[in-house]
């Protein structure tokens, strides 16, 4: 299985989140699983793809051209697939992936999870998405769906396509899951 993570490639983040990339990494390649991320070795990108390759994944990046020298390409991933834009590299993304885990991460990963969650939504893919925090870095985000939800923003079954996990093993639960 080919599993995307979605994360931060922001500097000075949490010793614990850039530990949890790596962790959350580590654990995909000890399922036998592969990776497929961003393609960067900038800050969580790069750690969940050195807990993978650690753990024996093959790791499959995808960047875009304009992001080579700003998220720092990993030299060491298995496949590089060097693509136009943000559009094509979600696309790329997508199709690769079998399965979808978000990190914490600002509004790139953000961008990323809503955008895979309502492609699931509107069944463009049936594939599972979970959201590791075990810090509660977006406990401020699910209250605020849950917000939208109570005043019918949200339509019936969308909460329901995604599984919030407070640890890796719940995580990795999830996306085995389909």
């Amino acid at each position: 299985m080919r599993v995307s993570v979605f994360c931060s490639s922001a500097p000075n983040i949490p010793q614990s989140s850039l530990e949890l990339a790596f962790d959350i990494g580590k654990a995909i390649g000890q399922q036998g699983w592969d990776l497929v991320w961003g393609g960067g070795k900038a800050s969580m990108m790069g750690q969940v793809a050195k807990g993978a390759r650690e753990a024996g994944s093959v790791t499959i990046g995808v960047i875009p051209e304009p992001l080579k020298r700003i998220e720092f390409e990993d030299a060491q991933a298995s496949q590089m697939h060097v693509v136009d834009n943000m559009r094509n590299r979600k696309a790329k993304i997508e199709d690769l992936a079998e399965a979808f885990i978000i990190l914490p991460g600002g509004i790139g990963t953000l961008e990323e999870f809503f955008e895979i969650w309502v492609g699931r939504y509107l069944k463009f893919h049936n594939k599972p998405i979970a959201v590791c925090d075990p810090t509660g870095v977006y406990a401020p985000l699910r209250t605020a769906l849950d917000h939208l939800a109570s005043q019918n923003f949200m339509k019936a079954g969308q909460k329901e396509l995604v599984k919030w996990c407070s640890d890796i093993p719940s995580t990795i639960e999830a996306v085995k899951a389909k």
